[in-house]
This record gives C-alpha cells, structure tokens and sequence, in this order.
C-alpha cells in the first residue's frame, strides 16, 4: 500500500509520520468554496472529500488521504486568516469564549471512499490586545484556521479546557485515520 497525503501542512506530516505510517506528499489544486447553505458541522468533510475527489486516479496500491479544519463559533466559520487584522479579529471573537473545530478525513482508495469528521470544543480564556498582538507577531498563524494553533504560544497561555481530541484540533484526527487505514 503506498500512502499519498494531500496537505501541505507540517503538523498533519508530523502526525501521520508518528502514527508510524510511510507516505508520499502530493499536492492538490482545488478551489476550496463552501456552499453557502451546508451546515457548521458538515463542512470539514465536506471541503476535505472534495479535494479527494479533485486528485487524479488512483491505482490499485494507493490510498489517498485527505483532511480539512473548520473553527467555528455560534454557527460562524473562522477560516484561515487573509491578513493581521482579520487574525486579530478572530482571536477576539473567540476571546474568553468556547468554540468549536472540526476536522474531517477522507480516505480514498481505488473503490472506496472513507469521509468522517471529528469535532472538540474549546474553551479560551480571555486575551488582551497585547497578547494577541504578541502572538500574531511571533507565530504568524496566517495558515491556521481561527487564527491559532492549540500547539504554539496561545494554545499554551489561554485554552482553560478541551473537550475531544487535541490532534483533531491540531488539524488530523489520528485515532479515525489509524481506524480506517487499519481496516484497509
């Protein structure tokens, strides 16, 4: 079986590397647009299997995985980031709030499909003006979704609680991707 994970992230390289598995990096190119009417907690799968479905044909020894992370709070998404002050206001809505992050797998084989979302919520402490500002300029979370990584500084400082899986919040629910690459 040759493993293709379809991410450009280091953190889902990083995990799938210390789940023990050997794998391949492929890149996809794939307009990434929600539909405007999908509900909150379908839109991790949803955006993750279009992008299965955007990669060439598989052969016969290839398992493609892919992955996507939705942060969201009172049914609101809070993607990735298009500059400072977006990420700014993001971290302020989710200020001394609790939130949602899902993240939804697909694996995908030459004759069949695997999709499943995992979900956490969150809890932040309340953050200033100034440690937002810290941590924008230090960590630069422009690729992250809801403008942190539960990883870095900010996760460290100002989460109070986590409730689920903290790798479904660092971006790759590595207790469904063992399950189901185990039944392949």
């Amino acid at each position: 079986m040759k493993l293709l994970l379809a991410s450009q992230s280091p953190r889902r390289k990083e995990l799938l590397s210390s789940l023990g598995f050997d794998f391949e990096i492929v890149k996809i190119d794939c307009e990434e647009i929600v539909p405007e009417n999908i509900k909150v907690g379908e839109a991790a799968a949803y955006l993750s299997e279009l992008k299965a479905n955007a990669f060439r044909e598989l052969f016969n020894d290839e398992v493609l995985l892919t992955a996507d992370t939705v942060v969201a709070i009172d049914n609101q998404f809070l993607g990735k980031p298009k500059d400072e002050d977006d990420a700014k206001k993001m971290l302020k809505i989710l200020s001394g709030k609790t939130h949602q992050v899902y993240t939804g797998i697909t694996i995908k084989t030459i004759n069949k499909t695997f999709t499943e979302t995992d979900v956490a919520n969150v809890e932040f402490d309340e953050i200033t003006d100034d440690e937002i500002e810290y941590y924008i300029q230090n960590y630069k979370p422009f690729d992250k979704a809801g403008s942190y990584g539960i990883q870095e500084w900010l996760g460290m400082a100002k989460i109070k609680r986590v409730e689920g899986s903290f790798y479904t919040i660092m971006g790759l629910p590595t207790h469904l991707v063992y399950k189901i690459l185990k039944k392949i």
